[in-house]
């Protein structure tokens, strides 16, 4: 309840009781709380809004404008950095999409799009996501083509196999054309960097826990302010750091 709270806090901050139902001088049937609420397990059954409406006591047009109206209000805002060598790490998910103006036949055989996704090393929160690409996009053009390049330009930046090609990111050792055998000290840091990247994959599970990024119904432009919401309803989570693999040698990569 105290996150609860919390996030309609945010939400009230950023207008959510000044929001109007369309037509003027009309007042909302449901309070801030519950308009919020209503987001959010909308977000997490992944219900149809004929279903979520009569929950709440409301049509489903009604209820189409609850998430129209409050929804993009919870996205993730830009997140402080603590300095320049904070480390990060990025990886991309694909969501299945219906809007085909942006969805595209991806390596899941689904009409999908790529996200990239963005957190801290340290403390697994979510800093940043990309503005949603076409699932036939690999990692290494999402990484450029959705503007995500840009917000961590200067930063350590760890990524997976997939990102070869971005000057600046961070990815493992690999054998060369010759299929010379690695060092020793290069093996120990791919070690290193497999531990600490696997963090970005626990989160991206976490993320998938709300059903609405498994079948994403609604139209492509809403794509980014459902994944930046739920990226924050991800931070407002108590997170148990696992600290084991440490971030520091990574830079040495």
């Amino acid at each position: 309840m105290r996150q609860f709270r919390r996030l309609v806090r945010m939400v009230a901050e950023r207008g959510g009781p000044a929001v109007a139902d369309g037509r003027p001088g009309r007042r909302w049937a449901l309070p801030l709380a519950d308009r919020v609420l209503l987001v959010v397990v909308y977000w997490r059954t992944n219900l149809t809004l004929r279903q979520v409406g009569p929950l709440f006591g409301i049509s489903h047009a009604a209820a189409h404008r609850v998430v129209d109206t409050v929804g993009p209000l919870p996205a993730l805002q830009p997140v402080k950095w603590r300095g320049r060598e904070q480390v990060c790490i990025v990886d991309g998910t694909l969501v299945p999409l219906r809007d085909r103006r942006l969805a595209a036949r991806s390596k899941n055989y689904r009409y999908s799009a790529n996200v990239q996704i963005v957190i801290g090393a340290d403390t697994r929160l979510v800093v940043a996501v990309g503005d949603p690409v076409p699932g036939n996009a690999g990692d290494c053009q999402a990484y450029r083509d959705s503007g995500i390049d840009r917000a961590l330009a200067g930063r350590h930046v760890m990524a997976d196999g997939a990102y070869r090609g971005n000057p600046g990111v961070i990815i493992s050792y690999r054998r060369g054309r010759d299929g010379a055998v690695l060092a020793a000290w290069q093996e120990d840091l791919n070690a290193v960097h497999r531990g600490v990247r696997a963090r970005i994959e626990h989160t991206m599970a976490h993320l998938k826990v709300w059903k609405i990024l498994r079948d994403h119904r609604r139209r492509a432009r809403t794509l980014r302010d459902t994944v930046a919401g739920i990226a924050y309803l991800h931070n407002l989570r108590p997170h148990r750091l696992n600290c084991t693999a440490s971030t520091r040698p990574v830079g040495a990569l």
